[in-house]
């Protein structure tokens, strides 16, 4: 049975970007679960990308990996500098208007006047 570094080298051959590699790698250190689980996304989507097939948007999959492991972090025109899986989590938040209490009515506001923020996000 093929690791899942060796699942990601053969399903992305030369072409492997370095956050795949290294989602795989932190996979084979831990379990698929648990990373899943650190990056707030499903075993499935994590499974997916390695294997070269998810029909999602990688970029905002590469984003959470980054915050996640690499420690990437944004500029926030409200929270200030925020990791990169942060920001992309209250963007999710701000497609939506949702008045269940100031923080969320406040970013709202500040993603949907951010120039990073990009809308209806998977």
């Amino acid at each position: 049975m093929n690791g899942p570094v060796e699942k990601a080298r053969t399903a992305w051959g030369d072409a492997i970007p370095d956050w795949v590699l290294g989602l795989a790698r932190e996979c084979a250190s831990s379990s698929q679960n648990s990373i899943a689980k650190r990056m707030n996304r499903s075993a499935s989507l994590i499974s997916a990308v390695l294997a070269n097939k998810y029909k999602g948007s990688l970029e905002a999959v590469e984003e959470v990996y980054r915050g996640v492991f690499e420690r990437l972090t944004v500029e926030c025109p409200s929270l200030g500098t925020i990791p990169s899986n942060t920001c992309r989590d209250w963007q999710l938040k701000a497609v939506t208007f949702v008045n269940v209490n100031s923080e969320r009515v406040r970013m709202y506001r500040a993603c949907n006047s951010c120039p990073r923020f990009k809308g209806a996000l998977k």
